[in-house]
C-alpha cells in the first residue's frame, strides 16, 4: 500500500481490534465486496460487526464469512440476511497467493476493517495471519506496557 493511499480520506465502518492481539499479521490486502443496496445503506449507518469474520477461498473465488451487517429497516422485502456469505473482489493472482498462504500451517485470512474509500466504494482490509500462542500474546502485552511506561517517563522528564 503506497503512502499516498494511506493518507487519503476514508471512513472506517467496522474494525477488528482484537485481530492484531490474536494474530501475527504478515500481509494486508484490500478487497472490494459485493453488497446489496440495503447492505450499503446499513453500512453507511455504521451498523456492522466483523469481530468473528474471516475470508475463505472456494473454487478460485474469495468469500467473506460471518460478517454481520444489520438489516436495513426501510428495505422491506428487498432486505438482506444479516450474516450471509459475501463475495470478495480480488485479482486472480491475489486469490492464488491467499490460497497458498492458507495451505501453509496455521495461516488464516482475518478481516481487519471495513471502510468506504475516497470514491465511496465499500472495501475490506484483509490480513493474512498466523495465530499467536499465549506466550506470544504475553510478550506483546509486556512490550506494549513497557512502551507506555517509557512514554510516561519521557513526558515527566520534559515537564
Amino acid at each position: 500500500m503506497s503512502s499516498d493511499k494511506k493518507n487519503s480520506a476514508y471512513k472506517v465502518i467496522a474494525q477488528n481490534r482484537k485481530a492484531r492481539h490474536n494474530y501475527h499479521i504478515e500481509e494486508e490486502l484490500e478487497a472490494g465486496i459485493v453488497l446489496k443496496g440495503s447492505e450499503v445503506k446499513s453500512l453507511r449507518n455504521g451498523e456492522s460487526n466483523i469481530t468473528d469474520s474471516y475470508a475463505e477461498v472456494k473454487d478460485g473465488e474469495a468469500f467473506l464469512i460471518n460478517c454481520y451487517i444489520k438489516e436495513y429497516e426501510q428495505a422491506n422485502r428487498e432486505n438482506h440476511e444479516s450474516r450471509r456469505v459475501r463475495k470478495l473482489l480480488l485479482h486472480k493472482k491475489q486469490i492464488k497467493n491467499m490460497m497458498a498462504a492458507v495451505m501453509r500451517k496455521g495461516m488464516t485470512i482475518v478481516t481487519l476493517k471495513i471502510y468506504f474509500n475516497d470514491k465511496n466504494r465499500a472495501k475490506v482490509m484483509l490480513g493474512i495471519a498466523k495465530g499467536k500462542k499465549l506466550h506470544d500474546k504475553r510478550a506483546s502485552d509486556k512490550d506494549k506496557d513497557w512502551k507506555r511506561q517509557q512514554g510516561r517517563l519521557l513526558k515527566s522528564d520534559t515537564q
